[in-house]
């Protein structure tokens, strides 16, 4: 590269913390594709949030983008982020819109499931009021995707993108035909979860047969007659040309009015409309954030003011003649000593003076309380006591002596059956010479159930010396195996290699240097993504996902795939028989979402022929702070 190529690339990069035509900071890095960038900025001079576009002023799209932001300009309408400014400076050329939050209808439909009849109707026809406005002021959308329609948390519409976001993938301007087609798409994918407009969109493309869409009615059932025949009117073939219905008792939609009358003669009472939309948005938890994530206020700091120097406030001057020299000076803050604060109890006198004094604190620590009386020290046994051993059996005189002490009882020293070596009593008696109630009990249930776990081991030798299981069963019966737990029995897949994945990202690695502990069969090591200031999202927000890619050495059956995950994270698996080199795109063989030891099957159970597979995070769990990271402990591939 020469010098004068790279003085020019410093020129036009853009990182956070650019200051733009002097008032717009650059914050957060949305996404970024096809040469240009999205980011979240900070108007300085009026305070605000705004969504900036920037692409070199050398791309072919930079005149068509300065105009498109003119022709936007002129629409003024609530439901319509406005562009506010377009500047070309320092071989960059920018954009400035308003921002705003929301959730897409791309991701309503694909998580929450295609709407009901009346807010579908009333979600499309409050776009195509907003739209008539604009073609009322000679201005066209030019891509009314689902991905340019928000729905914030009220129920009202935004739409985003007017003219910009066409002439942002380089298409020419657009017609009134064409947003016409999109708004019958709008009305398909609100009622069915799949597109069939002209624009691009990452929503499912709606089924066909025989070149044609099929209705509304077709793909799912419920959908009212009458919506289905307002799509009808809309009816696109393969290269989207609109083929008008005959007779009269047909819905108008020559016009977006036309089209917003329609579906609010469906919708009936309008009345609680927007309330009802809005809860239809799945808690934001669910969700991956939109393509205008919130922002909490109050705004951040900004460091570029540090170097501004404070000016103290001036000092109020002392006006002598207004001072009352006869009250006594008050002190200052300076004059006044700083004493610890000291608990105290009133002490009333008995006088009848009512002088109260307060106990206070000791100055001094008390002295130690005396040392305890060490006690006297007893004997185990008591001297001279002798008791009787209990009758043992009738003696001669009947005085519980056993018969071979015979009349005189026993010695007179010692005692029986002791000679003289003074022992205590059997064990047996308490401290009165009686038997302690309920031990032989004890012994009983003792000995019972020694007995029984002697049976037990006999038993269990018995059947293993005749070469059965400790129950007596055959050992050559196989378990039986249900569908669910096939996979989890299949054998453990060896050899598997593991790298870094992120196709989406700037230099294509994902903390390549901790994916092998992947596969090294310890959890305590684990591999994280990087740390991402906002959730993983579709374009053209961030990035749809990022992971990492297993290579099993050959084409091989695989069952299922045992993830362990740190988090609550949703993750895809994808075969390939060659190596990818994008972004994984089309249905996954599994998918799931939770956190711990998650496991991923094929939806038939039938194991799939693969070499690569790729473990596709789609979204990450929030960390300290607020931003989101995905982390991974163990990786099992189990197959043939």
């Amino acid at each position: 590269m020469t010098r004068e190529g790279l003085d020019f690339q410093v020129a036009t990069s853009t990182r956070s913390g650019d200051v733009l035509a002097g008032r717009y900071r650059l914050i957060d890095l949305l996404s970024e594709s096809g040469g240009g960038r999205f980011w979240r900025a900070h108007d300085a001079v009026l305070e605000r949030f705004v969504a900036l576009h920037v692409i070199d002023v050398e791309d072919a799209r930079a005149p068509g983008l300065v105009e498109a932001a003119r022709t936007s300009a002129g629409v003024l309408d609530p439901r319509i982020l406005r562009v506010l400014d377009a500047q070309q400076e320092d071989g960059r050329c920018f954009v400035v819109n308003e921002w705003g939050t929301g959730t897409s209808l791309d991701i309503l439909v694909t998580h929450a499931g295609p709407l009901g009849p009346r807010r579908a109707a009333w979600l499309v026809a409050d776009v195509a009021d907003a739209i008539a406005r604009a073609h009322a002021a000679g201005v066209t959308h030019g891509r009314l995707n689902p991905e340019n329609v928000l729905i914030d948390r009220y129920g009202s519409v935004r739409l985003i993108g007017m003219c910009v976001d066409a002439a942002l993938h380089g298409l020419p301007p657009g017609d009134v035909q064409g947003d016409l087609e999109d708004l019958g798409g709008l009305l398909y994918c609100a009622l069915t979860g799949v597109w069939p407009g002209p624009s691009g969109s990452i929503v499912p493309a709606a089924p066909r047969e025989n070149g044609t869409f099929l209705s509304p009615r077709q793909v799912r059932a419920g959908v009212p007659k009458q919506l289905d025949l307002v799509w009808r009117e809309f009816e696109c073939t393969g290269v989207h040309t609109r083929r008008r219905m005959l007779g009269s008792d047909h819905p108008d939609v020559s016009t977006a009015q036309g089209i917003a009358e329609e579906l609010l003669a469906f919708v009936g009472d309008p009345a609680g409309m927007p309330e009802s939309l809005a809860q239809a948005i799945p808690q934001v938890n669910e969700l991956r954030p939109v393509w205008l994530p919130a922002v909490d206020d109050p705004l951040p700091h900004d460091s570029s003011r540090d170097d501004i120097p404070v000016v103290p406030a001036a000092e109020p001057e002392l006006d002598l003649e207004s001072v009352d020299l006869s009250d006594p000076p008050v002190p200052t803050p300076a004059d006044v000593t700083d004493l610890p604060t000291e608990a105290g109890m009133p002490v009333f006198g008995d006088g009848e003076d009512d002088d109260v004094q307060w106990l206070r604190t000791r100055s001094t620590p008390p002295p130690p309380p005396p040392p305890f009386e060490d006690l006297p020290e007893r004997p185990l046994f008591a001297e001279g006591v002798r008791r009787p051993r209990p009758d043992l059996g009738p003696g001669p005189a009947g005085n519980g002596w056993p018969a071979s002490v015979g009349d005189d009882g026993p010695p007179a020293t010692g005692y029986w059956p002791w000679d003289e070596d003074g022992a205590p009593p059997p064990a047996d008696l308490d401290g009165t010479g009686e038997i302690v109630p309920g031990r032989n009990w004890l012994r009983l249930a003792m000995g019972v159930a020694v007995a029984v776990l002697l049976l037990v081991g006999i038993a269990i030798a018995f059947n293993l010396g005749r070469g059965r299981t400790p129950l007596g069963g055959d050992p050559d019966d196989e378990p039986v195996t249900t569908p669910s737990s096939t996979a989890s029995q299949a054998s453990v897949l060896r050899g598997v290699t593991v790298r870094d994945f992120d196709p989406l990202g700037t230099d294509g690695e994902e903390n390549a240097g901790d994916v092998d502990n992947l596969v090294d069969g310890k959890a305590s090591t684990t591999w994280r993504t990087s740390t991402y200031k906002d959730q993983l999202g579709p374009p053209p927000g961030l990035k749809t996902g990022v992971g990492v890619l297993l290579d099993l050495g050959q084409v091989r059956q695989v069952s299922a795939v045992d993830v362990r995950l740190d988090g609550q994270t949703t993750v895809a698996v994808y075969g390939f028989d060659a190596a990818p080199t994008g972004a994984p795109t089309g249905k996954p063989l599994a998918q799931a979402s939770g956190t711990g030891v998650v496991g991923l099957a094929p939806a038939d159970r039938q194991p799939v022929a693969a070499r690569y597979l790729v473990l596709w995070l789609t979204s990450l769990p929030e960390v300290d702070g607020g931003d989101f990271r995905g982390e991974i402990a163990e990786v099992v591939v189990r197959g043939e």
